[in-house]
């Protein structure tokens, strides 16, 4: 029977790491942690639960540490995780045929949570979904300073492992991970995934400007098929231009995309919310497009929710439906609003719950 060993880097990680741990303990023969530099209880930690625990001298590059982890483990399957990481779904069991083919890559899906907005003076905590190449056959390394990618042309499958993150609810990573990305940027500077790896460092820290120059770079440079990365960068462009109030250049791409990204959700969403935010700035000039903030939340309805394609979870579902009672609220068709409030109140978002209490009271 293959072995599956876990093995990962961290560094000050007790906030988290027993909750990984302990979620994923039963699916692995072995635990290998690499501490880069840890002055908390963190190597204690690890070594409760039995991991195999080594020191390596951080040296700016994640990758290098990623193969370093993974030359301590002596089982045939490496699965690679962060602290921040802990297993919502998935089984030892469901990864037995899999595991019985050593030239192939694993791709779990993630859960990304982050911090949407507030109601009621309550913090909103959104998902997204994004899958990651962890499950690695015995020699198989990293390359990449920074959001390293697996070497190898092994084809990437999907496993049905899903896991919960919670990191980028946690401050303070974004400016170090920027540094490092502009440095490897400079060696690289026509590189379409690292200027897609800055312009979202970028949009998380809000400098939306800035990362629109890099999506414009990342725009040119990146293949026009077989870049996994593409559809989001794309559409996270859009938002950054959004914020910027740079409607004509969001339009042009949307323009261009349109048949290309047609089968994606998020993307539409995007469009709704540009579409509206371009009227409300100046009705005249963009009236046209009216029309089609109705439509785009109806093909969100559509295609609904398709895990595959990553994204913001709700932009298929209930996202959508709010955004869509909103619009038919303000068009004066109040039926239909209530209609859709109640549909994504079934979801619990807590937008329309509150929308819906509050016309409920009107009526």
């Amino acid at each position: 029977m293959k072995t599956l060993a876990l093995v990962m880097i961290v560094k000050n990680e007790e906030r988290c790491l027993a909750q990984c741990l302990e979620r994923v303990k039963k699916m692995v023969d072995k635990i290998y942690i690499t501490d880069t530099g840890s002055t908390d209880r963190t190597k204690a930690i690890a070594e409760s639960f039995g991991a195999v625990v080594t020191d390596y001298v951080w040296k700016q590059d994640f990758a290098d540490a990623r193969n370093f982890s993974l030359e301590q483990s002596d089982c045939d399957w490496n699965l690679v995780l962060d602290a921040d990481e802990y297993l919502l779904e998935g089984s030892r069991e469901s990864l037995y045929d899999f595991m019985e083919h050593t030239n192939q890559i694993g791709a779990i899906e993630r859960q990304d949570l982050y911090v949407e907005g507030v109601v009621n003076g309550k913090e909103q905590i959104g998902a997204m979904y994004s899958w990651t190449t962890r499950l690695l056959p015995k020699g198989i390394k990293y390359q990449g300073r920074i959001h390293e990618q697996v070497d190898s042309d092994f084809p990437i499958i999907p496993v049905p492992l899903l896991f919960e993150h919670d990191g980028y609810l946690q401050a303070g990573k974004g400016e170090r991970n920027l540094a490092i990305l502009q440095e490897e940027l400079h060696l690289h500077p026509d590189d379409s995934y690292l200027l897609f790896q800055v312009g979202q460092t970028l949009r998380g820290l809000e400098r939306h400007k800035e990362a629109c120059a890099y999506y414009a770079r990342f725009y040119e440079k990146v293949p026009s098929n077989g870049a996994g990365y593409r559809t989001g960068g794309i559409i996270s462009w859009l938002y950054s231009l959004i914020e910027t109030q740079d409607y004509a250049t969001a339009l042009s791409i949307v323009k261009k995309e349109a048949s290309v990204l047609d089968q994606y959700a998020d993307f539409h969403f995007a469009c709704g919310i540009l579409f509206m935010k371009a009227i409300q700035t100046d009705t005249e000039k963009y009236i046209e497009y009216l029309p089609c903030i109705e439509k785009s939340y109806l093909r969100c309805l559509e295609i609904g929710e398709v895990p595959l394609d990553e994204g913001v979870y709700g932009c298929g579902s209930f996202k959508a439906a709010h955004n869509l009672g909103a619009w038919y609220e303000v068009s004066g068709n109040l039926p239909k609003a209530l209609e859709c409030y109640r549909f994504a109140a079934n979801y619990e978002y807590a937008p329309s719950v509150e929308r819906l209490k509050n016309l409920e009271n009107m009526i």
